[in-house]
């Protein structure tokens, strides 16, 4: 089975802690098979915690490599790290560099760094970080295997 990561855009009145109401959009990550998995499974996931209506506003491809998880209960953000695995051309002898993008959740940026070296740790290859950025990403719902 090969499941896709996807990132799926919200679109609600949100009652914010002085009790207005306020529209907000909020990014959320869905693994699915296809973009129509994806939007069933968003609003099913959705549905419990969205008073009222809402819009599902865009649905793209999230293009992951990995996604890394922390088991701390104060991660609460998520990273997305672009890592280069380092090769060699064994005709050349030239460096070759191939970038992947990993999503890692975590409290601030060192945390980010010590939890992909953590997941890391068993890379045959050699691999460097290229850059680090927080995400607007809210929350990720991983592939559920539907009983039959």
């Amino acid at each position: 089975m090969n499941n896709e990561w996807f990132e799926c855009k919200v679109r609600y009145d949100k009652t914010m802690e002085t009790g207005l109401l306020k529209k907000v959009t909020e990014t959320y990550v869905v693994e699915a098979l296809s973009f129509t998995e994806a939007e069933r499974r968003f609003i099913e996931e959705m549905t419990p915690y969205i008073s009222g209506e809402f819009t599902v506003t865009d649905i793209k491809r999230a293009r992951l490599a990995e996604l890394f998880e922390s088991s701390d209960s104060t991660a609460d953000r998520w990273f997305r790290a672009k890592v280069a695995y380092i090769t060699l051309d064994e005709k050349t002898g030239a460096e070759k560099r191939t970038a992947q993008n990993i999503l890692v959740q975590a409290t601030d940026f060192r945390d980010t760094v010590k939890n992909l070296d953590k997941c890391m740790e068993g890379t045959l290859g050699d691999w460097v970080i290229v850059s680090i950025t927080e995400t607007n990403i809210m929350d990720v719902y991983r592939y559920k295997q539907v009983a039959k």
